[in-house]
């Protein structure tokens, strides 16, 4: 331990501890090197939890519980996957325990809302951007996430694997039936 392989050189040359040796070192009780965690892997898990759960307020929620489970659960970390993988296991479980406590809010079905006719306007983008999130929201949790992770965090198969602790033939097998439901609610625009 403490040997070359626990730091890492980053873009401006200077040597960095890697995520496993802050693991180590907040295990031993060092506050400063789990603030480290935090700061290295923050903005990363809230952008996530945002595209999971649709608002700033629960994404907000999700990664103060995410930080927390992951600080009563340094003793477990068992290094046998990366400490992002880990986070993001975490984060994605909580995630889908609010989805489970948030109460149903009064939502137009993405199919039953009216369709506009596209505009040649700068506000189509942003439309369409919108009915994408929209449509995201609209997939089961299980579909959501693995949209989520694939398409829009850009994780390979194997880490969706890992994060989600299912066979990768899942994996893929989830993911075409998201694509399929997609497809099926962003069909407007496809046509």
């Amino acid at each position: 331990m403490g040997g070359h392989e626990d730091w890492h050189i980053t873009e401006n040359g200077l040597a960095q501890p890697t995520d496993l040796e802050l693991v180590r070192k907040a295990r031993r009780g060092d506050m400063a090197a789990f603030h480290g965690l935090v700061a290295r892997h923050g903005l990363y898990l809230y952008r996530l939890a945002v595209r999971l759960l649709g608002n700033a307020s629960d994404a907000e929620d999700a990664v103060q519980e995410t930080l927390a489970g992951a600080h009563r659960g340094l003793k477990s970390f068992g290094e046998r996957s990366s400490v992002k993988t880990w986070l993001t296991r975490i984060l994605v479980r909580q995630s889908a325990r609010q989805l489970q406590r948030r109460t149903r809010r009064a939502v137009v079905p993405l199919q039953h809302a009216q369709a506009a006719p596209l505009a040649d306007s700068a506000s189509e983008g942003s439309d369409v951007r919108m009915d994408v999130q929209a449509a995201i929201e609209a997939l089961g949790g299980d579909h959501r996430t693995v949209i989520v992770l694939r398409e829009l965090e850009g994780l390979s198969y194997e880490e969706i694997s890992q994060v989600l602790e299912i066979p990768p033939g899942t994996v893929e097998s989830r993911l075409f039936r998201a694509r399929r439901q997609l497809q099926d609610l962003l069909r407007e625009y496809m046509d």
